[in-house]
């Protein structure tokens, strides 16, 4: 993990539009986190911390119910932030999060970011742009709950997930991770992906790998055109 704090927010989309001596200060402000795989970063309800950017590894931002029962929101990758609604809007963490791998990340600290919106108006306005792109991220994820099937979810994700046709790709998240970040169980992920590769829209091969065979066909069940799946 040799990623400077520079490296990581120069390739963080939410900071794509941040002109160059905002993402200075900004860096200038910032500090260095690494945690071990599994090590929890902050608890649903504690105060927020300042807004995270994931240099390498992954985190997974979950909630839990009163019974225990986990749902995975999402996982964030490398180049991607959390807890940016939670600082800006200055509210407790709404989630737990968690280092699903060695990971490390840039903090951004909470009173040092929000001074810094407060005295530089150009970067709130960049900001407002982000923050649109992200929620129109997370009205997309409801559309796909509320109005897809399992496999239209499943096959719309495994098209975002960036993999070329016929090029094997791994899963960039644990098959249960995945089965609750698309609102299933995870036995109904399993016969989607048998569904998916008897269909011979998928392959797959050993643990979280597979590939896509028909990325055409793959791309109509997505969009819901698919109905004799």
């Amino acid at each position: 993990m040799t990623e400077s704090i520079g490296d990581i927010l120069a390739s963080c989309d939410f900071f794509a539009e941040i002109q160059e001596d905002s993402l200075d200060r900004l860096a200038s402000m910032a500090r260095l986190k690494h945690y071990a795989k599994g090590e929890l970063i902050f608890r649903q309800g504690e105060p927020c911390p300042g807004l995270f950017v994931v240099g390498e590894g992954s985190v997974r931002i979950f909630k839990t119910a009163a019974s225990g029962k986990e749902h995975v929101l999402h996982i964030v990758g490398p180049g991607a932030t959390f807890a940016e609604a939670a600082v800006i809007g200055r509210f407790a963490c709404p989630a737990f999060a968690e280092a699903v791998k060695e990971t490390s990340t840039v903090l951004l600290p909470r009173g040092p970011f929000i001074r810094e919106l407060e005295s530089n108006h150009a970067l709130c306005l960049q900001l407002m742009g982000s923050m649109a792109r992200r929620v129109r991220h997370f009205v997309g994820l409801m559309e796909d709950i509320v109005l897809r099937d399992a496999s239209e979810r499943l096959a719309r994700h495994l098209l975002e997930a960036g993999a070329r046709e016929s090029e094997p790709f791994t899963l960039p998240k644990l098959k249960k991770d995945l089965a609750s970040h698309l609102n299933i169980t995870s036995e109904t992920l399993s016969r989607t992906l048998r569904r998916l590769a008897d269909a011979g829209l998928i392959e797959q091969l050993d643990g979280q790998r597979l590939r896509i065979v028909r990325r055409e066909e793959l791309q109509y069940l997505a969009d819901g055109i698919y109905p004799w799946l």
